[in-house]
C-alpha cells in the first residue's frame, strides 16, 4: 500500500514537471529591432560593391564542305570552298570590388578569353575594365575598373579560417542574368579538396544557392566581410543543389597581392615550390608508422634544390602542419604553401620516428635548373618543327605536369604538321631507341640517328601514364 502511495505521488510530481518545462513563457517581441530580424543590414553593406560584369569576345567559326571533318581539315585547313564567320560571344558573372579605386576580385572563366570588359554597379553606374590578371590554377581574376579617379563602395576580406561548419553565410551575385540576387545557407563544410575544379582544390562549401552568374560574387559572412568567392556548385541540370563552393579568402589574398605587386608569370601568380613527391597518409601507412590516426603528408621523395630538403625534411618524414594549420593530405598542404608570400618563411611541424619536430622552410619560386635550352627541332624525322625543353621545376609548373627529373618537355607543336600525331604540349620524352633522354641535345642526337636507324621508338609520358610510340 506505502508503495503503491509513493509511485503515485512521484507519477503527480513527473507530470507537473513536465507541464511546467512546456508551459515557458512566451515573450512578444518588444523591439522593432527584434521584430525585423534579417540579413537586410548585411546585404545593405555589401551589395553596392558587388558587381555584374559583361564581357564580349569576337570568334571565327569555320564552315567546310567537309562536314569539318578533321582528316580533310588537317589538309585543306577548311579552304576548298570552306567558309569562316566571325562572332561576338557575350559572357556574365559577378564580381566585388575589394579597393575604393576599382578594383574588382572575379573567377578566371568569367573573363578568359574576353576582349572586351564592363562591370555594372547596382546603381546602375557602369564602367570599362582592364584584366590586371588571370590565374587559372585558382580560378580568380582581378579587374581594374576605369573610374577615373572617382572612389567607389568596397568591401573588406576576413579570413575563412575563421568559420565554422554551421555558420550562417550569405552569396551575392546575379544568378542567369535576372538582376542582383540575394541567396542564404550555412558553411556545410570547410577544406574541401576531393575535386577537380581548380589547381588547388581547396575550398568552402556552402548550400547557401548559386546558379549561372554568380561565379565571381561574394560569399560573405554576418558580419558583412567576404570570407570567399563563389566559384562553382554541384548540379546534374546546371541548377543548384544546395552544394556550392567558394574559394577562401587566404587564397583571394594572395592573387590581389600579386596583381598589385606585378609578380606574375605566364600562367598567373607565381607561387612557392617545395619540390616534393607526397602522398597521403592512409590507415596502413599510419599504423606502420605508429601514427594514431591518418593525417599528415608523406614524403616519399625530394628535389636535389627543394627548398623543403635545405630546411631538413627527410623522405619518411610526415608534415602535419603548416603555420600553426593542419595539414591533412597533399591539396591541403599545397593550399597552405601556396598562401605564403616568396621569400618568406613557412614553419613546417613534422613527425620523424614517431617524434614531432620543426623546420623553417623559405618559400620560393619553381627554379630554372637546369636551364631551358628552349629549341625548335628540325630534320628528316617525325619531330620536325616540334619545340622543346629541358624539365625543371619552371617548365613543369607551367606545363602542369609532375616535376621529373631529366627528359625533354613538349612546349608547343603544329597542329596541322604531322608531329602533331606522335606528340602533344605537355608529353615528356623519356627515351628514343632505349637511350634515355636527359636534355635537349640528346633528343636531337637520337631524332637524327633514328633517321639513319629507319625508326624512332618514343618512350612518353603524357597525363601521368607512360606510352611507347613506334614510327617506321
Amino acid at each position: 500500500m506505502t508503495t503503491r502511495l509513493i509511485l503515485q505521488v512521484c507519477a503527480v510530481f513527473l507530470i507537473a514537471l513536465g507541464a511546467t518545462a512546456f508551459a515557458q513563457p512566451r515573450e512578444a517581441p518588444s523591439s522593432s529591432e527584434q521584430v525585423m530580424l534579417s540579413y537586410a543590414p548585411v546585404v545593405k553593406r555589401v551589395s553596392p560593391a558587388v558587381v555584374n560584369i559583361y564581357t564580349k569576345r569576337v570568334v571565327t567559326r569555320s564552315y567546310s564542305p567537309f562536314m569539318s571533318d578533321p582528316f580533310f581539315d588537317r589538309f585543306f585547313g577548311g579552304g576548298m570552298g570552306g567558309l569562316s564567320r566571325k562572332q561576338v560571344e557575350n559572357s556574365l558573372g559577378s564580381g566585388v570590388i575589394v579597393e575604393s579605386d576599382g578594383l574588382v576580385v572575379t573567377n578566371a572563366h568569367v573573363i578568359k578569353g574576353a576582349q572586351e570588359i564592363s562591370v555594372v554597379l547596382s546603381d546602375g553606374r557602369e564602367f570599362d575594365a582592364k584584366l590586371s590578371l588571370l590565374d587559372e590554377p585558382s580560378d580568380l581574376a582581378v579587374l581594374q575598373m576605369e573610374t577615373e579617379g572617382e572612389k567607389l563602395p568596397y568591401v573588406s576580406l576576413r579570413p575563412s579560417e575563421t568559420l565554422e561548419v554551421g555558420d550562417i553565410v550569405i552569396a551575392i551575385g546575379n544568378p542567369f542574368g535576372v538582376g542582383q540576387t540575394v541567396t542564404s545557407g550555412i558553411v556545410s563544410a570547410l577544406a574541401r579538396s576531393s575535386l577537380n575544379i581548380n589547381d588547388f582544390n581547396f575550398f568552402i562549401q556552402t548550400d547557401a544557392a548559386i546558379n549561372p552568374g554568380n561565379s565571381g560574387g561574394p560569399l560573405v559572412a554576418m558580419d558583412g566581410q567576404v570570407v570567399g568567392i563563389n566559384s562553382a556548385i554541384y548540379s546534374r541540370d546546371g541548377g543548384s543543389l544546395g552544394i556550392g563552393f567558394a574559394v577562401p579568402s587566404e587564397m583571394v589574398n594572395t592573387v590581389i597581392a600579386a596583381a598589385k605587386s606585378g609578380r606574375m608569370g605566364e600562367q598567373g601568380v607565381v607561387r612557392p615550390w617545395i619540390g616534393v613527391t607526397a602522398q597521403a597518409v592512409t590507415a596502413d601507412i599510419a599504423d606502420s608508422l605508429g601514427l594514431n590516426r591518418p593525417s599528415g603528408v608523406l614524403i616519399a621523395d625530394l628535389h636535389e634544390v627543394s627548398p623543403a630538403k635545405k630546411a631538413g625534411i627527410k623522405a619518411g618524414d610526415v608534415i602535419v602542419a603548416v603555420n600553426g594549420k593542419q595539414v591533412r593530405d597533399p591539396a591541403e598542404m599545397r593550399f597552405r604553401l601556396a598562401t605564403v608570400p616568396l621569400g618568406e618563411a613557412a614553419n613546417l611541424e613534422y613527425l620523424r620516428e614517431g617524434e614531432k619536430k620543426t623546420a623553417l622552410m623559405t618559400a620560393m619560386a619553381p627554379p630554372e635548373i637546369p636551364a631551358r635550352d628552349e629549341r625548335v627541332l628540325e630534320g628528316p624525322h617525325p619531330l620536325n618543327g616540334v619545340q622543346v625543353s629541358n624539365m625543371n621545376p619552371a617548365v613543369a609548373v607551367e606545363l602542369g605536369v609532375a616535376d621529373k627529373h631529366g627528359g625533354v618537355a613538349v612546349i608547343a607543336t603544329n597542329p596541322r604538321s604531322s608531329s602533331f600525331r606522335v606528340v602533344r604540349p605537355g608529353d615528356i620524352i623519356l627515351s628514343v631507341n632505349e637511350d634515355e633522354i636527359e636534355d635537349v641535345k640528346d633528343l636531337e642526337r637520337e631524332m637524327k640517328q633514328g633517321a639513319r636507324r629507319d625508326g624512332w621508338a618514343l618512350l612518353i609520358e603524357r597525363a601521368g601514364r607512360k606510352t611507347q610510340i613506334v614510327i617506321r
